[in-house]
């Protein structure tokens, strides 16, 4: 499983990595514009990611726009839905509307609220299918 970290808080992507590290690689970036660029690469290589780990709010662009331009990229790529990867918006914004937003005009998989722990982290990637390395 490879994984693309999406946050502007270092202190954030750091948990994330550390939390994800069992699961496989991951890569870290601070901004919606860089993750962009990091995940048309990998699925141009032919090495696209499984999982996309975005919050919501970062100066520039944020996780929803970020999130609807990557569901663009796939398009554009002849991906097809059921190959999409999986987006997992990681935010501290759990307001009903926020969280319709991300799944409607963002197009994210699931939705995840902070603070993130283990367990919540763990129980929501099963929920996607994922699981650990052995």
């Amino acid at each position: 499983m490879k994984v693309l970290i999406v946050d502007d808080d270092l202190n954030n992507r750091l948990l994330l990595k550390k939390f994800l590290a069992a699961y496989g690689p991951c890569d870290m970036v601070a901004s919606g514009g860089d993750a962009l660029t990091i995940f048309e690469h990998a699925l141009g290589e032919g090495v696209p990611y499984d999982l996309v780990c975005m919050d919501i709010m970062m100066p520039g662009m944020d996780g929803l726009q970020a999130t609807q331009r990557i569901r663009e990229i796939e398009r554009q790529a002849g991906v097809p839905p059921a190959s999409e990867v999986t987006i997992l918006m990681v935010s501290a914004l759990d307001s009903p509307q926020v969280v319709m937003e991300s799944f409607h005009k963002g197009g994210c998989t699931d939705y995840l609220v902070k603070p993130i722990t283990m367990e919540k982290l763990r129980n929501k990637l099963r929920e996607c299918g994922f699981t650990e390395r052995k």
